[in-house]
């Protein structure tokens, strides 16, 4: 799961002294380098922040994607929800606001965390690996899952939380100053602060920097194919395939995201599939399996799946950590139905997090954890048969 924290079990102190003894650019590509979050640490001078005491001016930008109703409501369009808001209330999401009949983001330009990151932690495994992205996030959510990894955040109100004066050339500014060759709008829900990463991936096409989305895929399609012109990549979490699971535990609907997916790869994105594991709720293999069939059926068989352990987050901590056994039998199933690449993540140090050739099964790219230490691609083809690899690869 992509969080702003540095990864689980390695604290400050060993993050430090990896980088003395391995070289900081090794603890950079494995670690990820935390330049701001919620207002406690700044990468930059350049880069201003909110008043850390009382209650922060939230700034504010008219919302696309929305339609005037009678009495001064809207009726919101960027997602599935199609929440009508009244004068002064907001949508679920918390960040779009009705002022006097027009809908605004309050989010445009002020990430409340940004961090440098290996892409591996997305997770994107055919997307540039090895390489660092720089990631944004700000307040705000259109779903509300029950074990959401990053909680404090996606279900914060902007102004509950300090953040950070970044408009899109700012955002591409430091990309380029910590030499990443990407951005990602991660962490929270991106949906939800649509207006700032299109203009943000707008920016970075302009100076060769590519733009992924790691996101839930709850989204409409007129903005989704209007975002699909600017973005590069994405990671959509396909959290289950029922429309209870979405409904229970994400207060949400599975067929967008599904609809989502197909627009994505028809669009020409490249795309990677998250599936959190959760114990009891979406670990049924009878499920995985009709979700495999799905995939397969509209989406073809190169596309990588990641099958996520889950860990007690949020309002599920009575839950266990998925059984390692249960995330194997998960891609057992996938690669039974045809899935070429198909992944187990948050179990440290798993031989199934590394990407092997689909055709003569040599070991191409070696991880542990997020860094890459052997990568067998050239020019996008298996260095030992010759066999193309399905991603994105320079």
């Amino acid at each position: 799961m992509d969080t702003p924290q540095q990864g689980r079990g390695t604290s400050r102190r060993g993050f430090l002294k990896a980088a003395v003894a391995g070289g900081a650019g090794l603890a950079l590509a494995g670690y990820g380098v935390q330049l701001g979050s919620r207002g406690k640490q700044r990468a930059s001078s350049n880069v201003s922040s909110s008043a850390s005491s009382g209650q922060s001016k939230v700034p504010s930008r008219e919302a696309m994607y929305y339609e005037p109703l009678k009495g001064n409501a809207v009726r919101c369009h960027l997602c599935p929800n199609h929440c009508s808001i009244t004068p002064g209330t907001r949508g679920i999401c918390g960040v779009r606001e009705n002022r006097q009949g027009k809908l605004y983001t309050l989010v445009y330009g002020d990430p409340c965390t940004y961090h440098v990151d290996p892409v591996e932690k997305k997770p994107l495994y055919h997307f540039l690996p090895g390489t660092t992205t720089f990631s944004i996030a700000t307040a705000g959510c259109n779903l509300e899952c029950l074990y959401c990894q990053n909680w404090e955040i996606s279900q914060a109100r902007p102004e509950q939380l300090q953040f950070y004066n970044m408009p899109p050339d700012g955002v591409v500014g430091l990309a380029k100053k910590y030499s990443c060759p990407s951005i990602a709008y991660t962490y929270s829900e991106p949906t939800i602060f649509y207006e700032y990463m299109y203009d943000t991936s707008k920016a970075a096409r302009a100076q060769g920097i590519r733009n992924l989305d790691i996101t839930a895929g709850f989204i409409e399609q007129d903005p989704l194919v209007e975002l699909c012109k600017v973005i590069d990549a994405a990671n959509v979490t396909l959290k289950g395939f029922t429309d209870k699971f979405y409904h229970d535990v994400c207060s949400g609907e599975l067929q967008p995201v599904l609809d989502t997916l197909v627009t994505m790869k028809e669009k020409g994105v490249w795309i990677e599939i998250t599936n959190l594991v959760v114990p009891t709720l979406n670990d049924d293999i009878k499920v995985i399996s009709k979700m495999c069939d799905w995939i397969v059926e509209n989406l073809g068989t190169d596309v990588p799946l990641h099958f996520n352990r889950f860990s007690p987050r949020y309002k599920l901590r009575h839950l266990p950590y998925t059984p390692t056994g249960i995330l194997e039998k998960a891609r057992k199933t996938a690669m039974d139905k045809g899935i070429k690449y198909v992944y187990i993540g948050n179990v440290y140090g798993h031989p199934a997090a590394n990407t092997y050739c689909h055709s003569c099964g040599q070991l191409l790219i070696q991880r542990v954890g997020f860094s890459v230490l052997k990568n067998d691609v050239v020019s996008g083809r298996c260095k030992y048969c010759g066999a193309k690899i399905p991603g994105v690869w320079s």
